[in-house]
C-alpha cells in the first residue's frame, strides 16, 4: 500500500489580516482555520502521516486548540524556519522515510475538497508530480523597468494552489540538492524546487473555493462558502464538535490560546516543461 505524507505549512503571522492572532488560528465557522485544514485532509486520507510545520512558539497553541476543540487528527508538530523552503525542509525531516507520496499544503487553505485531494493523489501516483492550478480570469499586464507595460495572454497563465504532491524520493532529493544552493529565493513553491532539476511538472484541476486565507475579505468569502456547503449537505464535512467541553466556540477562545502559547513540544524556472497527461484533469 502506498504510504502518503502530508506537510501542512502554517507559519503565517496574520499581519495582512490585521488580527491580533496568527491567521491559522482565526475562527472559521466556529473552529480554528488550521484545525479545519487538518480535518479536511484526514477525512479524505485518514491513514496519511501528517506533519504540521509552524513557529516553535505556536506548537503548544496547536496542541491546546486540538484538545479544546476535540480535534482527533493524528499529527506531528515541528518548528519551521525563516522561509517557506526551510519550513518544508523541516517537514520532510519529520516525515517517515517510507512515504511514497508527499503532499505539501498551506495551513490556511481549509476549504480543500475531497474530490480535489483525490484528483491530485491520482495524478501524482501516475506522474510523480501533481500541481493544482486554476485559469487566470483577470487581465494581466507585465511592467518593465522603465514603467512601460503590455498585456500578457492570460489563456497561457494558471494560478497555482496547494496541495502540491510529489513522489517522496523525488521531492526529498530536490530539496537536498537545492539546500546546497546559495540563492533559494527563486523557489516560490515546491514545484519550482523540483522542476529546477529538470523534472516535468504535471498539473491537475484546482478549485476557486480552495482559497488561501490572507485578508479579512478572504475570511468573509470563506465563511460564505462554508455556510453554503452546510446548507447543501446538512453539515460541513468533516463535522466536529464546536468545543470539547460543550461551550460555544468564539473568537476569544482561539485568541486566548494564541496569545498565551504553551512551550514547544514534540523563481528562476528550470528547463523542464509542464505536462497535462490524460489521467490528470486538464486545467
Amino acid at each position: 500500500m502506498i504510504r502518503i505524507g502530508f506537510i501542512i505549512v502554517a507559519g503565517g503571522s496574520g499581519l495582512r489580516m490585521g488580527a491580533g492572532i496568527p491567521k491559522q488560528f482565526l475562527p472559521l465557522g466556529g473552529r480554528p482555520v488550521l484545525l479545519r485544514t487538518m480535518e479536511a485532509i484526514a477525512a479524505t486520507v485518514p491513514d496519511a502521516e501528517t506533519v504540521v510545520v509552524l513557529p516553535a512558539a505556536h506548537i503548544g497553541t496547536l496542541h491546546e486548540l486540538c484538545e479544546r476543540f476535540g480535534c482527533t487528527v493524528r499529527y506531528r508538530a515541528t518548528a519551521g524556519g525563516a522561509s517557506r523552503f526551510e519550513s518544508v525542509e523541516a517537514g520532510l525531516k519529520a516525515l517517515p522515510d517510507d512515504c511514497s507520496l508527499i503532499a505539501v499544503h498551506d495551513g490556511v487553505r481549509p476549504l480543500v475538497t475531497a474530490d480535489m485531494l483525490r484528483r491530485g493523489l491520482d495524478c501524482a501516483r501516475t506522474n510523480r508530480t501533481a500541481i493544482p492550478v486554476i485559469p487566470v480570469t483577470d487581465t494581466i499586464r507585465e511592467v518593465a523597468a522603465d514603467g512601460s507595460s503590455h498585456t500578457i495572454d492570460r489563456s497561457k497563465l494558471r494560478a497555482v494552489q496547494t496541495p502540491q504532491i510529489f513522489d517522496g524520493e523525488l521531492l526529498r532529493r530536490a530539496y537536498r540538492d537545492a539546500a546546497a544552493m546559495n540563492d533559494k529565493s527563486r523557489f516560490t513553491d515546491d514545484a519550482s524546487v523540483v522542476e529546477h532539476f529538470g523534472t516535468v511538472i504535471s498539473l491537475y484541476e484546482g478549485s476557486r473555493e480552495n482559497l488561501k486565507l490572507t485578508t479579512p475579505a478572504d475570511m468573509t468569502i470563506a465563511e460564505a462558502i462554508l455556510s453554503l456547503r452546510e446548507e447543501s449537505h446538512g453539515a460541513h464535512e468533516p463535522q466536529k464538535p464546536q468545543e470539547s467541553h460543550g461551550a460555544q466556540t468564539s473568537h476569544r477562545a482561539a485568541a486566548d490560546a494564541a496569545s498565551h502559547p504553551a512551550d514547544s513540544a514534540s523563481a528562476t524556472p528550470g528547463h523542464a516543461t509542464t505536462a497535462n497527461p490524460e489521467n490528470c484533469s486538464k486545467p
